[in-house]
């Protein structure tokens, strides 16, 4: 893999990153399921290791969940292109929502290159406080 490819391959992942947590805000919730591989999983920040597997089940997982007004602020993104079609990733998260006391964690992601471009394969949250 060339320089350029990798900076190619960590740009595309950190857009990802921030393009979910705009796409979360708005609740654009059919965009924001796009964004995972079909296999893809996610683990909300609050529950970390209860996993929801696969886009459909993610895409549910949003549009079940009460509506709120909320901003998902994203920090400290780093991406490290492992290959090709494989990256993975690290960033920092505060969330900002209306009744609630604002949470500050992270995300760890894994990501793939599909026929549809780079996709989380994986999104793992935590929460540090």
């Amino acid at each position: 893999m060339t320089p350029s490819q990798r900076i190619e391959i960590e740009h595309h992942c950190a857009r990802l990153v921030a393009h979910y947590a705009n796409l979360n805000d708005a609740g654009h919730w059919d965009a924001l399921a796009a964004l995972f591989a079909p296999d893809g999983r996610f683990a909300r920040p609050t529950a970390p290791d209860d996993w929801i597997c696969g886009r459909d089940a993610i895409l549910v997982a949003f549009r079940t969940r009460p509506a709120r007004r909320a901003r998902h602020l994203c920090a400290n993104v780093v991406i490290d292109a492992i290959d090709a079609e494989h990256a993975i990733g690290q960033s920092a998260l505060a969330l900002l929502a209306e009744g609630s006391t604002p949470v500050a964690g992270s995300f760890h992601d894994r990501f793939v290159k599909t026929v549809d471009g780079w996709k989380f394969a994986e999104r793992r949250g935590s929460l540090a406080f």
